[in-house]
């Protein structure tokens, strides 16, 4: 199942063991290189220290929250060593620039869809450019037509549509 970006953020950590929120989520740590949630960052319900919840530790993702076993679930920053590289990135989606390979300009992101079973990025939804806007709305490019991601840019294949005898052609919208 798809989930919109914004549905994790200040969401509970549910905890089977004792029942209850053991923390809540304040953001996502993305990886850049494949686009997976690697994990997240969460306020520790006792301690209130900030603390990481890695994707593989979720049971499951609930409307209430995302659940887990339970509290020893959450880890310190310090104690994973294998995702300190992606950490220090600070990689985030929302509010990249879209160019196509052509160097058009799409817009920038402002949602993205995440696959709950496998935790990776699935759709990205662009805002077009106020003018481009007024046109057609905003945009939704699969994961399949990314090209490149940089710090500050994404660039995804020039969007095409199938003409009467089966050829693609640019679109007339966008070029």
């Amino acid at each position: 199942m798809l989930q919109l970006s914004g549905s994790y953020t200040n969401k509970q950590v549910l905890s089977l063991r004792t029942g209850g929120p053991v923390g809540t989520i304040l953001s996502t740590i993305l990886n850049p290189n494949n686009l997976k949630i690697e994990g997240f960052y969460c306020s520790d319900k006792f301690s209130k220290s900030k603390l990481i919840l890695l994707s593989q530790e979720i049971r499951d993702v609930i409307e209430d929250g995302i659940v887990v076993d339970d509290h020893e679930a959450m880890s310190d920053p310090q104690d994973l060593v294998r995702l300190k590289k992606v950490v220090s990135l600070n990689f985030d989606l929302l509010g990249k620039k879209v160019i196509t390979t052509s160097k058009q300009n799409l817009g920038k992101i402002n949602d993205y869809a995440v696959d709950t079973e496998s935790m990776y990025v699935q759709k990205l939804y662009v805002a077009q450019p106020l003018v481009k806007s007024l046109q057609g709305g905003q945009l939704s490019i699969d994961r399949s037509q990314i090209v490149e991601i940089t710090d500050k840019k994404i660039v995804v294949n020039d969007p095409t549509v199938l003409v009467e005898d089966g050829r693609t052609t640019p679109s007339p919208a966008i070029a």
